[in-house]
């Protein structure tokens, strides 16, 4: 997708998202300890009854299952088993087709970094060899291709907005290594800081408490209608788990597809709520917007916006002096996680953007060009804008 067409493919998406912050995550996922490594590991029993599960799917009655029983022979056979060979052993993740014009499967950057070799399994049992197209650490994706796809394993189609919390969702991958796995559950969140191997927090993740565990990472969350709500990316915690919004990817995959890398709008600023304790501290009349801590020096908003120094307040440490942003782009600013996902998914690079922040008692809007996010080993951190 061309970096012009951000704005205009939200817009036709019919996306409501207004903000968002930053992200981070790890496969097998970044909670659960990364890739799982299979080179000592026995293989669980059923990894390898593909036949099985194959002829036990095809002969379901019509009439008997349930409507997961549907979206699971609907999807599942887009969905494919991930082994990856890297120099420190072997691991193993989920992937699915999507339509970018080729044999493309969607997963995430910590299944295949650093690999070597990477295979792919559909139901069918065949190995395929697939090249690594494409990868992002700061969305946590990664575009593969092969030559061939089984004549079933059909592209899935991305949902096209953010999804209401509560829709029921299912995740289908091969967590442990057992294919063609499925787990149920809704969208308990959206708009989610998740975690990153780049260790900034992705933007507008999807919060579900369908089971996900190592192996399910790379596999698709999906509604009862087979649409994508997200890329699973982490899990872990007691009906807690993350995915990559289908927002996100449907910005990122096609240019892994076509350039193989992704640049992220960077405004290079490090940010923090205005609680009513940091109201009081800064004499503003409302607790509400983000005040600046930090200015990346050299960044895009060196010289333009301007950081806090910090002061104990009630026995608390809080920025005091610093710019407070009220706005962004043209939209209210109420949050970390608000700002992040406008950043992402309504800016480019290069884009000049106005920004309305209270400065020294007053309102005003200055205008600042958003650079590229930097390489993980210069990035800020945390709550620092991409």
């Amino acid at each position: 997708m061309s970096r012009l067409t951000r704005r205009g493919f939200l817009g036709v998406a019919g996306a409501a998202v207004l903000a968002g912050c930053n992200g981070g995550g790890d496969e097998g996922d970044p909670t659960t300890g990364g890739t799982s490594t299979t080179a000592s590991s026995p293989t669980p029993s059923g990894t390898d009854g593909t036949a099985t599960e194959l002829a036990a799917q095809e002969a379901t009655p019509a009439g008997e299952g349930s409507v997961y029983t549907q979206v699971y022979q609907q999807v599942e056979p887009s969905v494919a088993q991930i082994r990856v060979q890297t120099a420190q052993g072997t691991g193993q993740g989920s992937g699915f087709v999507v339509d970018t014009g080729g044999g493309t499967v969607v997963t995430n950057h910590h299944v295949v970094a650093d690999a070597e070799r990477v295979t792919l399994r559909f139901r069918d049992g065949e190995q395929l060899s697939a090249e690594v197209l494409g990868s992002d650490v700061y969305s946590d994706l990664a575009a593969l291709r092969v030559d061939s796809l089984p004549e079933d394993a059909v592209p899935l189609a991305w949902l096209g907005r953010s999804p209401a919390i509560g829709r029921e969702v299912v995740a289908i991958g091969n967590p442990y290594g057992l294919t063609g796995s499925v787990s149920a559950g809704i969208v308990s969140g959206v708009d989610r800081l998740i975690p990153s191997p780049g260790g900034v927090p992705i933007p507008n993740g999807i919060q579900t408490d369908a089971a996900v565990n190592p192996g399910n990472s790379g596999g698709p969350l999906v509604t009862l209608d087979g649409d994508v709500v997200g890329v699973v990316s982490s899990g872990g915690g007691d009906n807690i788990a993350f995915a990559v919004s289908a927002l996100l990817a449907q910005q990122v995959i096609p240019e892994l597809v076509e350039t193989g890398a992704y640049q992220h709008a960077y405004l290079g600023v490090s940010l923090a709520p205005v609680t009513p304790l940091v109201a009081r501290a800064n004499d503003l009349d409302e607790a509400r917007g983000l005040i600046v801590q930090q200015v990346v020096s050299g960044g895009p908003a060196d010289g333009v916006l301007q950081g806090s120094s910090a002061r104990t307040v009630d026995g608390s440490r809080v920025p005091v002096g610093g710019d407070v942003m009220v706005g962004f782009d043209g939209v209210e600013v109420n949050s970390i996680e608000g700002f992040a996902s406008r950043l992402a998914l309504e800016t480019d690079p290069g884009d000049s953007v106005p920004v309305t922040v209270l400065r020294d008692g007053s309102r005003r809007t200055v205008d600042v060009t958003l650079g590229e996010r930097p390489p993980p080993s210069t990035g800020s951190g945390i709550g620092t804008a991409p």
